[in-house]
């Protein structure tokens, strides 16, 4: 007979500990941005920023680390400044590129 497992025996998933390196972070935050919510690529950057190391970035990127928790929180809505910083900190760059003509709805 096959064992049955509990919802609360499963292991919680952490993107963090899925991003052994930058390829992986660019890829990763590529596709949240795809998602266009301003909310979900700061807690995407929060979560590379925890798998950098939170002390570490806060200290790249000039910012105090309660302050780059609280900004990079899931439904956060931190500022572009800060949004730059983080990714200068991280070692990654927001790119613009051509939206394909079927995607862009215009609105």
């Amino acid at each position: 007979m096959t064992k049955k497992i509990s919802i609360a025996d499963l292991p919680v998933f952490d993107m963090a500990e899925h991003l052994p390196d930058e390829q992986a972070v660019c890829e990763y935050l590529t596709i949240v941005m795809e998602e266009d919510d301003p909310a979900a690529l700061a807690e995407a950057l929060g979560t590379v920023a925890r798998a950098r190391g939170m002390t570490e970035i806060a200290a790249k990127s000039g910012l105090a680390r309660e302050a780059l928790y609280k900004a990079l929180r899931p439904n956060a809505q931190p500022r572009f400044e800060t949004i730059n910083r983080v990714c200068h900190a991280l070692g990654v760059k927001l790119v613009a590129q051509p939206m394909i003509a079927k995607e862009y709805s215009g609105g």
